[in-house]
């Protein structure tokens, strides 16, 4: 059964219109930890609307005058953690289709000021928008976010907003995505439930479908940053033949080209080499120094699992990955 497109994108809307005048305990984590930075005071208004499932806002992925776009912006927490790290006029650019959302958020951004010396609300320039269609200009972006806001999309929607992410980053732009994945595919009576997607519980994808879905819209590496248990849809309240664990993803995705032999995705495979010489060179660009963890894409570490060297560990995937890698 399809759903009408235009019925479940109301529904969404509504469900958020609502959540902008009285905060909505349904909506994701709500009461996930904040972020603590040195000097940054979070409005205890904006605190309780943190309707994400993760975290998009990591220091080492900032750098000194990057544009910033944020889509979806609620009551503004992670916009004004990213208007710390930016601090200048319009530095961050904050999207979200929902009025109502965009004036509490408005709201919340001058209740920061009163609280944080250092904030402007002018560093952050709000924009009325669809993530399907971003008020955006093309290669303008050099760091975008979203938390917990695709996963509410049908595939063809997730489709087009991935690639509209695409348009505005700038080359070897990033892309910080926090969601919920689904261990096992969700049923159709769920996933047509538009009141449940719109509360981040119908919508996931699983794993593999989700990094897809992101290579698919032309991002050539993926960082696996966190994996995590996040609900439980069990059988009794959700009408299953047996109980389905949701997890919530961390992930980066770089715009850079798709290599030929496919995306290089990190989920915290590492090689160690303890053999006799100083370093072991696989002939294909990867050097791995004696007794020096190196992170590696899947891609890498199949490759090298192949070679059956005894002086050479890689590791299982962790699905928490920091940098520092080879592919």
């Amino acid at each position: 059964m399809m759903m009408p497109e235009r019925s479940y994108l109301e529904s969404v809307r509504e469900v958020y219109a609502d959540a902008a005048h009285a905060p909505q305990k349904k909506l994701c984590c709500t009461t996930s930890a904040l972020g603590r930075l040195p000097g940054l005071t979070i409005p205890r208004a904006m605190s309780e609307m943190n309707y994400g499932c993760g975290v998009t806002v990591h220091p080492s992925d900032l750098r000194p005058h990057d544009t910033i776009l944020y889509v979806g912006v609620g009551g503004g927490m992670e916009a004004l953690q990213l208007a710390y790290f930016a601090r200048r006029p319009g530095a961050v650019i904050a999207v979200d289709p929902v009025w109502p959302m965009l004036e509490k958020a408005r709201s919340n951004f001058r209740a920061a000021a009163v609280e944080n010396p250092w904030f402007d609300p002018n560093f952050i320039d709000l924009r009325e928008g669809d993530a399907l269609a971003l008020p955006v200009d093309d290669a303008s972006i050099d760091f975008a976010a979203q938390n917990c806001l695709f996963n509410i999309f049908t595939r063809e929607h997730l489709a087009r907003a991935l690639s509209e992410m695409h348009r505005v980053l700038r080359p070897h732009g990033r892309l910080s995505l926090s969601d919920p994945i689904a261990t096992r595919p969700i049923p159709a009576h769920l996933a047509d439930d538009h009141r449940l997607r719109a509360e981040c519980l119908s919508g996931a994808l699983t794993y593999d479908e989700y990094l897809s879905a992101i290579v698919g819209a032309g991002f050539g590496t993926i960082e696996v940053r966190a994996r995590a248990p996040y609900r439980v849809l069990d059988r009794a309240r959700y009408g299953l033949d047996d109980h389905l664990l949701l997890e919530s993803i961390e992930v980066v995705a770089i715009k850079d080209p798709v290599p030929a032999d496919g995306p290089c995705i990190f989920t915290g495979a590492t090689a160690v080499y303890f053999g006799g010489d100083e370093q072991f060179d696989d002939g294909r660009g990867h050097v791995v120094e004696r007794d020096l963890p190196l992170p590696v894409c899947d891609k890498t570490a199949a490759a090298l699992r192949v070679l059956g060297r005894g002086d050479l560990m890689v590791t299982e995937s962790t699905y928490h990955y920091r940098g520092g890698g080879c592919c």
